[in-house]
């Protein structure tokens, strides 16, 4: 069955200047689990023995999803992960000549390496899993050797990288395609950026080309330009894919207001889902249609996402979002009425070169 891997604690916090603290490490684990979550990456516990600790602390919560570390392709990274007790581990290869060329890497030594470091981790872990970097710009050859190598030691799960983001639709397509043909009895899992802002549209693409797991982060914090955020990938796949993900879409709310918060990575008014102002409407031709049926222009019922349909009163207002502003404050006014009004809610709102609130509106209408 297809699901989500988040990284938000792992991958999220590798964005350049966030820091989590323990605390709000095991409060995003806990809401990432109350949305229903069921695998999470909780860490890379070589970056030091506190993050060692704190992740046993965070896998000492109970929670309920299968809790995932990550590591490098040494003994140091594999034995911190085997110190915190977590029971799943993917170890990351590079793969690209590029990524190798930068390490004075080969591709004798990915293949030898990756040997010795998954019978080690076989010794420790219930669940090894290795991660393919940069997979998006690899040799097609030598990815599939690596994939075959990777099957042929029994590893449970092959990573497919696209690093710095490079992929688009057609290509994540091709290459899910590819693999899942050639080794079907190996399990993948997509990794997306957003360098190029396709992190979620390449994510979906994998999703409907039939691999089994991607990965997200909240909010699509990550290196970079991030990766692809959890919210707009559990919404496109339910709304545009039909595809539930299990996900809690009506808790999405909090979670990535307290990801915002804690991050300082604040997102855009208008970021798909989650945006403040994503289901505000000004228009007079769509409120008009809105008051009628909230879906004439909306792709979800804001519901769905813990949201409502907001008007704002402005320049590009028409009467009946006038009038309807005007019944919530508890004034009735007739439509003849609204057009009188209309006129001087443009003339202001165009003088402000902004929405206006309702104590405006009250003083304005008083005005006429």
């Amino acid at each position: 069955m297809q699901h989500l891997i988040d990284t938000t604690l792992r991958d999220g916090e590798q964005a350049a200047g966030v820091v989590f603290s323990l605390e709000e490490k095991i409060r995003i684990a806990q809401m990432l689990d109350e949305i229903g979550i069921v695998e999470a990456e909780v860490g890379t516990p070589s970056i030091s023995r506190q993050e060692e600790k704190d992740i046993k602390t965070i896998l000492n919560q109970g929670f309920k999803f299968d809790a995932l570390c990550w590591s490098r392709a040494t003994v140091g990274d594999i034995m911190a992960a085997k110190r915190t007790g977590v029971k799943r581990i993917s170890i990351s290869f590079p793969v690209s000549d590029l990524q190798l060329a930068a390490l004075g890497k080969n591709y004798d030594w990915v293949l030898k390496q990756m040997k010795t470091m998954i019978g080690l981790a076989s010794n420790h872990f219930e669940f090894v899993g290795i991660g393919a970097q940069d997979a998006s710009r690899a040799n097609t050859q030598f990815l599939h050797q690596y994939i075959s190598n990777a099957a042929h030691y029994g590893v449970k799960r092959v990573r497919l990288a696209d690093t710095v983001g490079i992929m688009n639709p057609y290509s994540v397509g091709e290459m899910v395609n590819e693999t899942t043909q050639l080794f079907p009895d190996v399990d993948f899992e997509f990794h997306a950026h957003n360098d190029l802002g396709m992190a979620t549209a390449n994510t979906i693409a994998a999703l409907q080309a039939g691999i089994q797991s991607v990965d997200v982060t909240i909010n699509g914090l990550g290196e970079r330009a991030g990766n692809a955020p959890l919210e707009e990938v559990a919404a496109a796949s339910k709304f545009s894919l039909n595809k539930d993900m299990g996900i809690n879409l009506a808790q999405l709310q909090d979670i990535c207001k307290y990801v915002e918060h804690v991050s300082k990575r604040y997102v855009s008014k208008t970021k798909p889902v989650t945006g403040e102002l994503v289901t505000s409407h000004e228009s007079g031709i769509h409120c008009r249609s809105l008051l009628k049926n909230t879906m004439t222009y909306h792709a979800f019922h804001p519901s769905e996402v813990g949201k409502t349909s907001e008007f704002v009163i402005g320049k590009h207002s028409g009467v009946a979002s006038v009038v309807n502003m005007l019944e919530q404050m508890g004034i009735n006014v007739s439509p003849e009425r609204g057009k009188e009004i209309l006129p001087e809610v443009k003339r202001l709102a165009s003088e402000k070169k902004a929405g206006i609130n309702q104590t405006e509106l009250r003083d304005l209408i008083l005005k006429l």
